[in-house]
């Protein structure tokens, strides 16, 4: 529920002769935010090192599952079994091309919401790639409860993303109320990793009050401050949770078609660490 200003109604009674007093809670007042150049705990609040079992770890993981297109023509069936395993001590996500649902293709999307919620922090995940025509890998954040509505409203950041045709070519990106992709006011950089598919490297966002940072290697690239107008602009003051797919095709994906050559192809994620911002 959005929150507005305090107003206080005064209600006459007019059987009674008396008044009540009722209030409504109150929105944050819209001001600039400075940085407190806020640092991050040494030891991860929330981890997963993929070490242990043959499937993801049900206490910190669960699947969307579905073949709806997910809101940009996607491809792909999202399955709970066979598309994401514990291999060598990576998550293994798989995509097919293989029919399920109506769909093509097969891939898997993996969330840890009500099992990894977090408001602020440092997010780090070692990643290597999916490659070729087609695949649309992303690691990435919603807002846990839409408090500020459905997209984009409440919110979402991109800590990696990947397509396939634009090779070693990785993104990270905001998107909210007043900047996203549905107007192209999305606001996004990119750098170029050499070998993402070919070796892991280190995708990660610090994300505090005042702004969200992307790096690769420890490398910053991207930055977007809190400018103060409100949730339009920044609805990132709740918990989101993460989520780890690969979709093939899309709107983006999908932009120069998919070459139905390059199945089965594979993101490996060597682990997802959590770090709390220190208050």
């Amino acid at each position: 529920m959005k929150r507005i200003n305090y107003v206080i109604l005064v209600l006459v009674m007019s059987a009674a002769g008396c008044t009540e007093e009722k209030t409504i809670p109150p929105v944050q007042p819209a001001e600039p935010v400075s940085d407190k150049n806020w640092q991050f705990e040494a030891d991860p609040v929330w981890q997963d090192d993929f070490n242990d079992g043959a499937a993801p770890d049900p206490a910190k993981w669960t699947y969307d599952v579905g073949a709806n297109g997910w809101g940009n023509n996607e491809l792909q069936s999202y399955t709970a079994s066979g598309n994401a395993a514990i291999s060598n001590g990576n998550l293994v996500i798989t995509a097919r091309k293989e029919a399920n649902s109506g769909k093509n293709y097969t891939s898997a999307r993996l969330v840890s919401k009500g099992k990894g919620d977090w408001k602020y922090g440092r997010f780090e995940i070692r990643a290597k790639l999916p490659s070729g025509r087609g695949t649309w890998p992303a690691i990435w954040l919603l807002n846990s409860d839409n408090y500020y509505g459905p997209w984009p409203g409440s919110g979402e950041i991109d800590i990696m993303e990947h397509v396939g045709y634009d090779q070693d070519n990785v993104h990270c990106t905001i998107h909210t109320a007043s900047y996203n992709g549905q107007m192209n006011t999305q606001k996004t950089a990119a750098t170029i990793v050499a070998g993402a598919s070919n070796d892991f490297h280190i995708y990660r966002v610090d994300w505090t009050p005042y702004a969200i940072r992307g790096y690769v290697d420890d490398a910053k690239y991207f930055e977007y401050i809190n400018n103060g107008t409100g949730f339009a602009a920044w609805p990132f003051d709740q918990n989101f949770y993460m989520i780890l797919n690969i979709a093939i095709g899309g709107n983006w994906g999908g932009a120069q078609g998919v070459d139905d050559s390059i199945f089965p192809t594979q993101m490996q994620i060597d682990y997802v660490k959590v770090y709390r911002m220190i208050e």
